[in-house]
């Protein structure tokens, strides 16, 4: 839209089906959004109006809500569905509050998806061959792209906490600070189009797919979560003496309760489980822990102020605004039915059966065609058309043979 259509209010509309458009540029059948295939409204949030700072030609980014026309939120956007578990929660006098760790790859240009992506070349000369994690120097070679990172973050206001280099080769993570959920889901999404675009700007590419690379650890983005209690800020999982409170353990049991249900919220692509059946710390489990990164739900060490639950299921691939929706409104369906969580597991351990997630996609979306939680929590419209559209994907994958298909099959008698 031109800066003045914007500046004049004019309403931007948008149509339904865009809503459940696949990655490949398809949609589902009209009767998951409707067969008139109407309109939505693109309403802007005033607090989410940036100018882009890697952009040589003036341009700015709003972030905008989908709306009907009838001034509701439409259930098929996931920044609406956000909103609305926000909304549940404050109408029992809560607040939750979260922070996202988002891991990704740097990676020289790939024109060729048939070969495996390479690191790019330092200004060393040389590829990182993965010995770099969590080293002070490792990210030299990249220090250009990264310093361009940090102007841009700075000028668009999103703080960050930590940086640093990650297991995987040419592999980082940024830690965002702690505060409302869609603010978090906002700047997650913002910082995701911001790494790429500052890439390209200096010849590199930006991946956050699951597990772009074999043998190699992949791309989280672990969601970290906190219920404060609106007014007084106090952290309701921690009681007056300082312990876990049955708020607590509550949340917990609810976060246990949909894990399964929601996986293919959290994990939404073929790749996703590629880092989830080769588990380098990615618990593919429901099991909680006190500080024990092979289980799905870890509650880090901390101060009773800052108690919290770290969700280490979603990948780096997954929705932010769904993703935080989901294990939001998991853990809500706990405080509201006082559900009671497994006892929690530490060290080595054997994962139950009524634990184990899936592991495939199709088997993610088998369960989720059933779940009456997931129907509950995002509505029938939501939940058929995503999978809709999820199956549309999958479908396409399958179409394809692959490489190992060719070179391991082919010579069997």
């Amino acid at each position: 839209m031109t800066a003045e259509g914007f500046l004049e209010g004019r309403r931007l509309q948008m149509a339904r089906g865009v809503m459940l458009q696949c990655i490949m540029g398809g949609y589902p059948p009209a009767r998951f959004y409707g067969c008139d295939d109407g309109d939505l409204a693109l309403v802007p949030d005033p607090a989410q109006i940036h100018r882009l700072p890697w952009s040589q030609q003036p341009r700015a980014l709003a972030i905008c809500d989908a709306d009907e026309l009838t001034g509701e939120t439409s259930s098929l956007s996931t920044r609406g569905q956000l909103k609305t578990v926000i909304a549940r929660y404050a109408a029992i006098g809560l607040a939750p509050v979260v922070a996202t760790e988002l891991e990704f790859f740097v990676f020289a240009p790939n024109t060729d998806s048939a070969q495996p992506f390479q690191p790019p070349t330092g200004l060393d000369g040389r590829r990182e061959d993965g010995h770099s994690a969590f080293s002070v120097s490792s990210n030299n070679g990249l220090r250009p792209f990264f310093r361009e990172v940090y102007e841009c973050m700075a000028a668009m206001g999103l703080p960050r906490d930590t940086f640093m280099h990650e297991m995987g080769v040419s592999q980082f993570e940024i830690n965002l600070l702690h505060g409302d959920p869609l603010l978090l889901a906002d700047q997650t999404f913002l910082f995701k189009h911001l790494l790429k675009e500052v890439a390209l700007k200096h010849g590199l590419i930006v991946v956050c797919m699951a597990k772009p690379l074999a043998h190699t650890p992949g791309s989280s983005m672990h969601v970290h979560q906190s219920i404060v209690e609106i007014g007084t800020g106090r952290n309701v999982f921690s009681d007056e003496a300082g312990q876990p409170s049955a708020t607590f353990r509550h949340f917990i049991g609810g976060q246990q309760a949909g894990m399964a249900d929601f996986t293919a919220l959290f994990a939404p692509n073929v790749n996703s489980y590629q880092r989830l059946c080769h588990p380098f710390a990615s618990p593919n489990n429901a099991c909680w822990s006190h500080d024990n990164r092979a289980a799905g739900l870890r509650i880090p060490a901390s101060l009773p102020f800052a108690r919290r639950v770290e969700n280490r299921l979603p990948g780096a691939d997954a929705n932010p605004y769904l993703a935080i929706a989901a294990s939001l409104a998991s853990g809500l369906y706990g405080i509201e039915h006082q559900l009671e969580p497994d006892e929690p597991v530490q060290g080595e351990f054997q994962v139950p059966d009524k634990l184990s997630l899936p592991c495939t996609l199709h088997a993610a979306l088998e369960r989720l065609k059933r779940s009456q939680l997931a129907m509950e929590l995002f509505g029938k419209e939501f939940i058929e058309g995503y999978i809709a559209s999820k199956t549309l994907e999958l479908t396409s994958f399958l179409d394809e043979i692959t490489p190992w298909e060719r070179r391991v099959l082919a010579a069997q008698a």
